[in-house]
């Protein structure tokens, strides 16, 4: 499952942008190192992020106002043409001082033991880790290193997340009221959620949407169900092998998706929606529950600003075991460990992270912030978000990861069981076949 993160960026297309490749292990020297150092320094950043280009804007004013440096923010969109110029930028060494990057963990360690990202921890630590106690921890480990590593990474942290994410499900109030449910009580289990949405139905409104074309986006879902039924060791235990996918609580997984299915629970056509068609039918009222990350408080907002609704986690199947959530750093941004304004460009990531800036970019982008003293001056609905990130994992920070062909059969064979061309007992077979054949071929 590890592979699936794709998950995690922006809408969440976002997180399909794993194409980066082995081949930025070469380079050094970069364009932001041979400029000549003046007396009024620049630092080049590169980001993907529509949706802040104009607050970014506005920061870069306010801190060339108040340091005499001018940030120069350059936007590449959309995200696959950003990651082909930062992989392109890496071959050519040009990249800039300030840059974001959309790929694996893998991809992460490339860059860095090819020396393109600074190591950050020295900084973090200063002043008794001022810095770093400012952040959120699962933030901040997406972008560390620890020393038992297997990508041969010294030991460090090398990014610094500037928002925070999570994934989780949101409620339509006023649908919740038609269907004559208490609006200020969601469901919290599974027997709830069903009832709810056998409620929901008789009123007219379907249940649950959410973007599962996208399969990451199902694999998302699953993993919650399987963390809280088993717990994660067993589903560490699976991912090595020593737990075949035939085990009754994998088929509990499975069967799940079928209940909903069978129940009606599901909007039409959710296998093959992508996440922004699901977005804009729960902004459009049209499902009562959406299963999105904490940044569809901005798309909603655009699509439908009056839209009242509440969040909540995932509904719990075993009451006995916490319901874990995919989420940590939304986007982060790497220091360039050739650029020649380094230092530099370090201090304005500490400015950009403080407090007030962070404070700027979650009221104007409407984003979780990274910095964990601005949660208490949000709006509501973030601040509800920002409570589920004491229930995070990542992918990215597992410490096992599933080979590819069997996530991809995993996820497209609950779509087949969705659509009732596959059984959870047939679906478990196959992937205790294939997962088999697949680690026999490690070997």
């Amino acid at each position: 499952m590890m592979n699936r993160l794709g998950i995690f960026k922006k809408t969440l297309s976002s997180l399909s942008l794993f194409l980066l490749s082995t081949v930025f292990m070469s380079g050094c020297g970069t364009q932001g190192a041979q400029r000549p150092q003046t007396a009024g320094k620049k630092i080049v950043v590169w980001h993907w992020m529509t949706d802040r280009e104009e607050a970014f804007q506005e920061l870069a004013k306010r801190y060339e106002a108040k340091t005499g440096i001018k940030v120069v923010f350059e936007l590449y969109a959309p995200s696959d043409a950003y990651s082909q110029k930062v992989r392109a930028a890496a071959q050519a060494r040009a990249l800039p001082d300030i840059f974001g990057l959309l790929g694996e963990k893998r991809d992460f360690a490339a860059f860095i033991k090819a020396g393109h990202v600074a190591n950050l921890t020295g900084a973090m630590e200063e002043q008794g880790g001022a810095w770093k106690n400012l952040l959120y921890e699962k933030a901040l480990a997406v972008n560390e290193f620890r020393t038992d590593n297997p990508y041969g990474v010294e030991a460090g942290i090398y990014g610094v997340p500037i928002d925070v994410m999570n994934i989780q499900m949101v409620y339509n109030k006023k649908l919740f009221q038609k269907a004559g449910l208490d609006p200020a009580r969601p469901p919290k289990d599974w027997a709830e959620f069903v009832a709810d949405c056998q409620k929901l139905k008789e009123a007219g409104t379907q249940g649950l949407v959410s973007g599962w074309g996208e399969i990451w986006m199902i694999d998302c879902l699953a993993s919650n169900f399987a963390f809280n039924i088993m717990g994660p060791d067993k589903v560490f235990a699976t991912i090595r092998g020593e737990v075949p996918y035939t085990d009754p609580d994998w088929v509990k997984v499975f069967s799940l998706f079928k209940e909903m299915a069978d129940r009606g629970m599901l909007a039409s056509g959710i296998v093959t929606m992508v996440n922004k068609t699901a977005e804009q039918n729960f902004a459009n009222e049209r499902s009562a529950f959406a299963f999105n990350g904490s940044w569809c408080v901005n798309v909603y907002h655009g699509m439908n600003p009056s839209l009242d609704y509440g969040v909540m986690l995932p509904p719990k199947v075993n009451l006995k075991n916490p319901m874990y959530i995919w989420g940590g750093a939304g986007s982060s941004l790497l220091v360039n460990d050739r650029s020649a304004v380094k230092e530099e460009a370090v201090t304005f990531l500490k400015w950009l992270t403080a407090t007030e800036q962070q404070a700027y970019l979650s009221e104007t982008t409407r984003n979780l912030p990274s910095n964990r003293k601005v949660s208490g001056s949000i709006p509501e609905i973030l601040a509800d978000f920002s409570k589920g990130m004491d229930n995070v994992t990542h992918p990215n920070i597992w410490p096992v990861n599933e080979l590819p062909k069997v996530i991809e059969r995993f996820d497209k064979g609950i779509q087949s069981i969705i659509i009732g061309e596959k059984t959870p007992e047939g679906l478990a077979e196959e992937l205790a076949k294939l997962k088999a054949e697949e680690m026999a071929k490690q070997k």
